[in-house]
C-alpha cells in the first residue's frame, strides 16, 4: 500500500480540484503509465498512482503556487507552467498521503526533467506526452514512434524533448536551462545519435 486512498477515491478527489480536461488528462496518462509499466517491468501500483496524481496541483493559480516556490529548481522560476510538478509532489504527500520516494520523484520531474531519472520517472514522463484521452495525435504519434521503433524510454524523451524545445523557440518562450542539460544529457547516452533520422 503506498497511500490510505483507493484509486477510486483518489479520483474523487482529483474531481474536486481539476478542470474536466485536466481530470480526464490524468485518467489518460494513469492508464498510459500503467501500460508503460507493465511493457518496462515497473512497479504498475506505483505507476498507476504517480499518473494519476502527476497533474494534481495543475489547475492552483501561480499565486497559490508561488507560495511553495522554496521547493522550485532555480531553472523552474523561469516558467509557471511547471511550478505545477513540485508542488504536486508536495500536495501528493500531504494531502494524498504519498510517502513513497519514487512516486513523488515521478511527479516531481514530470515537466523539466532531471538527469539520471529512474524508469519510473521516464514511465510518468512519457505517459503525460502520449495520452491518448486529450493528446493531439500528431504530437503523440511522434514519440510513440519511436517508442515501438527502439523500445527505449531514453530515446522517447529524446524525441518529446526535441519536440517541446522546439515548440518553445517557435513561440518565442523561456526554455529552462535544466531541461537543455537533460536533454544533452539523452544526447550523449543515444547510441550513434549523430546519424539518426527519426520521424
Amino acid at each position: 500500500m503506498y497511500t490510505k486512498y483507493s484509486i477510486e477515491e483518489i479520483k474523487d478527489k482529483l474531481k474536486n480540484c481539476l478542470s474536466e480536461e485536466r481530470y480526464i488528462h490524468s485518467i489518460g496518462t494513469m492508464e498510459k503509465a500503467v501500460e508503460l509499466a507493465k511493457e518496462f517491468n515497473c512497479n504498475i501500483e506505483k505507476a498507476q498512482i504517480a499518473g494519476l496524481l502527476h497533474d494534481c496541483a495543475k489547475c492552483l493559480s501561480d499565486n497559490e503556487l508561488k507560495k511553495d516556490e522554496n521547493c522550485f529548481a532555480e531553472s523552474e522560476k523561469m516558467s509557471s507552467k511547471t511550478w505545477h510538478a513540485p508542488v504536486g509532489a508536495l500536495i501528493a504527500k500531504r494531502d494524498y498521503g504519498i510517502e513513497d520516494e519514487e512516486i513523488l520523484s515521478a511527479i516531481r520531474w514530470h515537466t523539466i526533467g532531471k538527469k539520471d531519472m529512474s524508469d519510473m520517472d521516464k514511465i510518468i514522463f512519457i505517459a503525460d506526452k502520449i495520452e491518448e484521452k486529450t493528446r493531439e495525435r500528431e504530437f503523440r504519434e511522434k514519440i510513440e514512434k519511436v517508442l515501438k521503433k527502439t523500445h527505449n524510454l531514453d530515446e522517447a524523451m529524446l524525441k518529446s524533448f526535441k519536440i517541446t524545445i522546439k515548440s518553445l523557440l517557435k513561440r518565442n518562450l523561456p526554455i529552462c536551462f535544466q531541461t537543455v542539460d537533460v536533454y544533452n544529457d539523452l544526447l550523449k547516452k543515444s547510441f550513434n545519435y549523430t546519424d539518426k533520422k527519426y520521424p
